[in-house]
């Protein structure tokens, strides 16, 4: 049977109430941001956590379904880019001032003695749409704390929703921005790491398409290995394809043979 627990605290960071679900109690732990403005429970509700059931119940895998704050930060209209862009740099702290930590104490819990020691940088993080934004802009920038990301029909800049407006806090928050100007020691953490990136070529992709070219053309220039997989012009984005693809890979991570596709051989 799958372990389901309900979590919330008052969180420092953003001055509000934060909700999560947890899905398991062994295994690798991936950090699931939701769609756009999406909730905690969005990811059960669409079928993804039963994709991958069979990796929980094996206790393989556990999944930390986080709430998000997209309607006060990307998704707003209503406030000054600077404010908005501020506020997703609070949610980037809470996760890993606070998710990140409780994490860290719920593995340590549950740990068993096939898994051994808790590993320093054991997290994964996840998602699709601006999930998969989410999820890769905390993998690239925080790799000291995660060991990999699997990212899906995501965008990797900013311009779509602040225009052309740019400042440093939304830089260090946008990928494609600030990778180019990443220090060696990220990039070493980088090549240590699974990255898998992938997006359909058929309807409603044109967008993660266009960053997912240029993050590969980013990765290769860092000799960066990372898996980024273009699936077929049928493949659009939308529910019924991510929850073909996340199990696709999850398994590839869990059996360690996640391909490489972004430096020489």
């Amino acid at each position: 049977m799958m372990k389901i627990d309900y979590q919330y605290w008052d969180s420092p960071a953003l001055d509000q109430k934060m909700e999560l679900k947890i899905f398991g109690q062994g295994g690798l732990p991936f950090i699931v941001f939701p769609t756009s403005s999406g909730r905690f429970y969005d990811f059960e509700n669409q079928g993804m956590v039963e994709s991958v059931r069979w990796f929980i119940e094996r206790n393989e895998l556990q999944l930390f379904c986080v709430d998000s704050i997209d309607g006060q930060s990307w998704d707003r209209k209503d406030a000054p880019p600077a404010v908005r862009a501020q506020r997703h740099q609070d949610y980037v702290n809470y996760i890993v001032q606070e998710v990140v930590p409780f994490v860290h104490g719920r593995c340590e819990k549950n740990i068993s003695g096939r898994q051994g020691t808790r590993r320093p940088r054991q997290i994964y993080t996840t998602g699709c749409s601006m999930g998969a934004t989410h999820a890769a802009n905390l993998f690239f920038a925080y790799p000291q704390l995660f060991k990999g990301c699997v990212c899906l029909s995501g965008v990797y800049q900013p311009q779509d929703f602040f225009g052309d407006f740019i400042n440093p806090t939304l830089k260090q928050n946008s990928p494609l921005l600030f990778l180019p100007e990443v220090t060696q020691d990220k990039i070493r953490l980088y090549q240590q790491s699974d990255i898998i990136v992938c997006c359909g070529q058929g309807n409603w992709e044109d967008l993660s398409r266009r960053d997912q070219h240029l993050l590969w053309h980013t990765l290769h220039r860092l000799k960066v290995p990372a898996w980024l997989d273009w699936w077929g012009y049928d493949v659009c984005h939308d529910w019924p394809w991510w929850r073909k693809q996340l199990p696709y890979f999850v398994g590839h991570i869990l059996a360690g043979t996640v391909r490489h596709n972004t430096t020489d051989n």
